[in-house]
């Protein structure tokens, strides 16, 4: 039988049946059929008191106080269902003939009789073997999982190393050897879904997050549990799987108490799980890892210019007015929040080395010795801060309660000095953390009043670093990442900020046509009429020489023209008696836009219909069919 099919041959009823019951069953067919048997001088009889002998032994089994409660029993109830199914078509066959030995001779020349009791002792003998299969992948003596395909496997193979691998996950084995079968579970969970699909649903995610959490005593063990769940872990509904299975509380706990190394395969974890999940998301902030991500991220960092700003001000500082104003808004946890967690690629530098609390000594509090953490190499403290900037840009995308976290001055600070002072990978996550967060802010109106005020010194120290992304980096992901941020951010700037806005318009001449309709696309945001200072923006725009390069990029794309236009709208309804719209021929650009299709929904349409109006009013006379054009 398929494996695709193992699930719908164990019935609602089966799996509710204790084990010993399940197992009662075939005994009681066994010793009818070894009495039918015998009254019949079959054959059979002695495979039935073979097969009864491997029956009471499974008994035994789980009947012994250190298994009943932890065995794995998948494999279990699976053969039970399939012996029992053996026995009872033995057992009628039997009966049949039994009455006389005259009658007996008469039956078995009948040449379809003699082979249906040849398939039915070739049943039993099968039998026999998937039950000495069965205690052979419990026995503590075994040394590893068995590889032995069973009958019942024989269709299926990786059935029955799925079932050995978890069963030696599962049974008080050595260390090794549960590590040895958690690699193996790793490796075919990257052959194929239905592979991973199989792993799941025959149960080894609890015995690898038991595995996880414990590690048998070794960070191998918790590193090779971590992996093998990442590999499972590819779509949602087995991201739910793990959460009902305790695993987010786990994750969190472990990656808490652990060394790096482990860190690292834990925050890849966490990183995978939340790309995936919302809802895990969600559980991941409550329980409060991205304080300890943060403090991760932390090491060699200079944030000295955080502690001035966290000292500063006493019950009137900058910070204690975030707290308060978090507090007073929807976060009733914030204040418990903070309370119970005190204060708190290609070249990269290294200074004095801290532990992953050294600025908050009661989050991530370690049974790893501190200076055992100080004394990892370089290269594996990279590591962890790359996959735990990755963890963070995964947990913030759409969480309100993720973002508002990263958000505090800690969390600004640091990311600020990374982005500063590393480059590639790492530079890179932290980057898309910011314009997550950048994202949630926009359509979150506490959140920019609380934590993106252009003055306060956090916040300002971000902005600084993505503006000098966006004018120094050349590295077209670094620069959109950034670019994408600002926009988001938009409603945040005042009229006066014309530098941020005249970053922007650079990149409209950007080479990289990404780049430059990214910056279009950021830039509608600031003259886009929901921002109060769309006016003085549009202004700012044109002032900058926008509308040249904006035209130009009319030119490259579909996407770069359609966003392109967009921008185009704007400034036409903002500034439409603009000289450097009439001289680029603005009217002209969009009734062509629209003759051809470009406006395609009711919304588009309406705002080029609005845009067009604008410039007929201010340029008349500068286009001979105005009075006739109607966009539709």
């Amino acid at each position: 039988m398929a494996a695709s099919t193992a699930n719908s041959t164990l019935s609602t009823l089966d799996r509710e049946k204790t084990l010993q019951d399940q197992l009662a069953l075939p005994i009681l067919l066994t010793d009818r059929l070894i009495k039918s048997a015998g009254e019949a001088e079959s054959s059979l009889r002695s495979d039935c008191v073979e097969l009864s002998h491997k029956l009471r032994a499974a008994v035994r089994l789980v009947s012994s106080p250190s298994s009943s409660s932890s065995i794995y029993d998948r494999p279990i109830r699976r053969i039970a269902a399939d012996v029992t199914k053996n026995l009872e078509r033995a057992l009628t066959l039997v009966r049949k003939c039994k009455h006389t030995g005259l009658l007996r001779h008469v039956f078995l020349t009948i040449t379809s009789s003699a082979a249906d009791f040849k398939k039915v002792s070739n049943l039993l003998q099968s039998s026999i073997a998937d039950f000495s299969w069965l205690l052979s992948i419990y026995s503590d003596d075994e040394g590893g999982a068995n590889l032995a395909i069973p009958p019942i496997g024989s269709n299926d193979p990786i059935i029955a190393w799925v079932w050995s691998y978890i069963a030696s996950l599962q049974v008080n084995r050595q260390v090794k050897d549960r590590i040895e079968s958690a690699n193996h579970l790793a490796s075919l969970a990257g052959d194929n879904q239905r592979y991973r699909k199989l792993i799941v649903e025959e149960g080894a995610v609890s015995p690898l997050l038991r595995l996880l959490k414990d590690g048998g005593g070794s960070p191998d063990g918790q590193i090779a549990a971590a992996t093998a769940l990442y590999m499972l872990v590819d779509e949602v509904e087995r991201t739910r799987i793990v959460a009902a299975e305790g695993g987010i509380p786990i994750m969190v706990q472990v990656f808490a108490e652990s060394c790096m190394n482990v860190q690292i395969a834990v925050a890849e974890l966490v990183a995978r799980v939340a790309e995936i999940d919302s809802i895990a998301r969600e559980e991941f902030g409550k329980e409060n890892l991205l304080k300890q991500l943060i403090s991760c991220l932390i090491m060699d960092v200079d944030m000295e210019e955080y502690k001035r700003y966290h000292s500063g001000g006493g019950k009137n500082s900058i910070h204690s007015i975030v707290q308060k104003e978090l507090a007073a808004k929807n976060y009733p946890n914030y204040n418990n929040r903070v309370h119970s967690h005190g204060n708190g690629s290609n070249s990269y530098s290294y200074g004095k080395v801290h532990s992953c609390s050294s600025f908050d000594s009661r989050v991530g509090g370690s049974s790893y010795n501190r200076k055992e953490k100080e004394n990892e190499s370089p290269e594996v403290k990279l590591k962890l801060k790359v996959v735990c900037a990755l963890a963070l840009w995964r947990l913030c995308e759409g969480s309100v309660l993720n973002s508002q976290k990263v958000a505090e001055p800690k969390g600004l600070f640091c990311l600020s000095k990374i982005i500063e002072t590393e480059k590639g990978v790492l530079q890179y996550h932290c980057l898309m953390t910011i314009m997550e967060v950048a994202k949630v802010a926009e359509d979150n109106a506490d959140l920019r009043k609380v934590s993106w005020k252009p003055s306060s010194p956090p916040a300002k120290a971000v902005l600084e670093q993505l503006l000098r992304v966006i004018k120094e980096e050349s590295i077209p992901d670094i620069k959109i990442a950034a670019i994408r941020a600002i926009g988001c951010l938009a409603r945040i700037f005042s009229a006066k900020e014309t530098g941020i806005v005249s970053s922007l318009v650079s990149q409209l001449g950007n080479k990289d046509v990404d780049v430059a309709t990214e910056a279009a696309i950021a830039l509608a945001k600031f003259a886009c009429p929901d921002n109060h200072n769309c006016v003085a923006h549009s202004k700012t725009i044109i002032e900058f020489n926008g509308v040249p390069l904006l035209m130009k990029l009319f030119a490259v794309s579909d996407r770069s023209r359609k966003h392109g236009l967009v921008l185009l709208c704007y400034l036409s309804m903002h500034v439409g008696n603009s000289k450097e719209l009439a001289e680029a021929r603005a009217l002209k650009t969009l009734e062509t836009a629209v003759r051809s299709g470009m406006a395609q929904n009711a919304e588009l349409r309406d705002l080029f219909s609005r845009a067009v109006h604008h410039l007929m009013l201010y340029q008349d006379g500068s286009h001979p069919h105005h009075h006739s054009f109607a966009v539709v």
